[in-house]
């Protein structure tokens, strides 16, 4: 076989083998967690050799663009969709105060506390999880609990990709909409808008992570800045919706209006859409410095942002129809909307790089055909570029802007795909958590109770949405799981007819020294899975 080039996917380093001793080392050297086999820091070495900041400014173009545009139409679906509640004060504090916590307990405790701990040799995702799981000898070969967490993995996955669709779409349409909220006379141009925007960002994606992350970063954090002051611009107009930020409004909403609570789910968990791009682009940044740009950026944006879109809300109701762009004074509207519109376009890069990052690992795993896979970088093997799938993705897209028109329409298709990997996540993790790094069953249990409460909660309110549009995603990744189960399943027959006809290793050897093969000085042969 020829040795492995960056165009040749066939290589399985890192995913395929299995780490030993559960967690892996943290690319910012946290000694508490021991260090991969082969004594490296992860995939990206280079990681821990920049500094922390630059780090987080990337991740900040490339991390948390999605999560980060939320504030675009969260509330919005909250007050002004089918599903959406009235903006009364009552409304207002209890859908406020499940968005906070629902951040907290969803970004903040499950993915920056718990889930980043679990990557395979510095990569991130579904998959990573798989090959940590895999490393017990119970989740191997084809026993009903390594058949069990496969199947999981791959709804996960399929899931990802069905995400990945929706989020660009969502991301450049809701923007771009700002254009008719400063005219009505733009509306016709909303749709072409977007799908040159989408044409534009798919075509970048061959410059990589690493040049793009150094344009996205900065702006990103002018879009933070930006959101954060008109956030705190409104609450100064109705200081008490700080109020919200306690639990209690959240739990009188439950307590008074339980099913109305519970269908309002459906549209709170588009605030935290995109932490699961935390994991899956894990691989591009140090866990220190996602948390770092978490802590110092992104929460307390989101939170002054929603809190200034509810205090506009308390002393105007109509605002509900578009409640991001009515808290931007009038003069800075038309700027708004161009930084709006790069936020969202930056947005989809999450899901755009994770998406990448994943059908990689798929292959290595036997799980999806070899394809070209482009290195983007010349220092980290993790950053890559599949022109297949980039292809794929932007006709994707494209179809989905024409067929739902809307943000608000597909508002109604996102978050399905979100909470049901977010279920699958959570399950894996158990496992892992359990059964290769050992913690004891009176953590374990409480700690995955809590996670599934709060998963299912949302995975069920957004069941609802199925009929609306929810429907698009599940029907992607049911093809999906299709496709890399028949794959699976394929090369394991065929693996089995070769098996049968491979020479024995002793007579191969004397095959070998009896036909005395010839020798070139300086060429080696490396063996690899297609």
């Amino acid at each position: 076989m020829a040795q492995p080039t960056d165009d040749n996917p066939g290589t399985s380093t890192g995913i395929e083998q299995a780490s030993k001793g559960g967690s892996q080392s943290d690319k910012n050297g946290d000694a508490s967690q021991p260090a991969p086999a082969n004594g490296k820091q992860g995939l990206d070495g280079d990681s821990m050799r920049r500094p922390v900041m630059l780090l987080g400014l990337g991740a900040l173009g490339i991390v948390f663009g999605d999560i980060g545009t939320s504030p675009l139409y969260a509330l919005h679906a909250c007050f002004h969709s089918t599903i959406g509640v009235k903006p009364t004060e009552e409304n207002i504090f209890g859908v406020l105060s499940m968005v906070f916590w629902a951040l907290a307990l969803v970004v903040f405790v499950k993915y920056l506390i718990f889930i980043m701990r679990a990557d395979h040799r510095g990569e991130g995702g579904i998959f990573a999880l798989l090959a940590n799981v895999r490393s017990n000898a119970e989740y191997r070969g084809n026993s009903k609990k390594a058949i069990v967490v496969t199947m999981m993995a791959i709804c996960g996955a399929a899931l990802m990709y069905g995400d990945g669709v929706i989020t660009p779409s969502i991301s450049v349409l809701s923007s771009v909409e700002g254009l008719s909220v400063a005219s009505a006379d733009l509306q016709s141009f909303v749709i072409p808008i977007a799908l040159i925007i989408l044409v534009g960002l798919f075509i970048g994606q061959r410059y990589g992570v690493e040049r793009l992350s150094f344009v996205f970063g900065p702006i990103m954090l002018i879009w933070f800045g930006s959101i954060a002051t008109f956030g705190v611009i409104s609450i100064s107009d109705s200081p008490a919706i700080l109020e919200a930020a306690n639990p209690w409004y959240a739990i009188s909403f439950w307590g008074h209006y339980p099913w109305r609570a519970f269908i309002i789910l459906g549209a709170v968990v588009l605030a935290i859409t995109g932490g699961e791009a935390l994991f899956a682009d894990m691989g591009q940044f140090s866990r220190r410095s996602i948390s770092l740009a978490w802590y110092v950026v992104v929460w307390p944006a989101l939170i002054l942002n929603y809190f200034g879109q509810g205090a506009h809300l308390l002393n105007e109701e109509t605002a509900a129809v578009n409640p991001f762009f009515a808290i931007v004074p009038s003069t800075l509207l038309y700027p708004m909307v161009v930084v709006a519109t790069l936020a969202a376009i930056i947005a989809s890069q999450a899901l755009i790089s994770g998406a990448f990052t994943l059908t990689r690992q798929a292959i290595q795993l036997g799980f999806l055909p070899a394809c070209r896979i482009v290195h983007t970088s010349r220092k980290s093997e993790n950053q890559v570029f599949i022109p297949g799938v980039n292809r794929a993705l932007l006709i994707l897209c494209i179809l989905t802007v024409i067929g739902f028109q809307t943000a608000t329409n597909l508002s109604a298709a996102y978050g399905v795909a979100v909470t049901a990997l977010m279920v699958t996540t959570s399950l894996l993790f158990g496992v892992l958590a359990r059964k290769i790094w050992g913690w004891s069953y009176w953590f374990v249990i409480p700690m995955m109770a809590v996670f599934l409460i709060v998963d299912i909660a949302f995975f069920a309110s957004n069941l609802f949405k199925v009929p609306s549009g929810g429907w698009f995603p599940l029907v992607l990744a049911g093809i999906l799981v299709l496709q890399m189960t028949t794959w699976r399943r394929g090369r394991m027959l065929v693996d089995g007819m070769q098996s049968k006809d491979q020479i024995p290793l002793e007579d191969f050897i004397t095959q070998v020294n009896n036909d005395k093969p010839h020798r070139v000085p300086g060429t080696g042969v490396y063996l690899m899975a297609m």
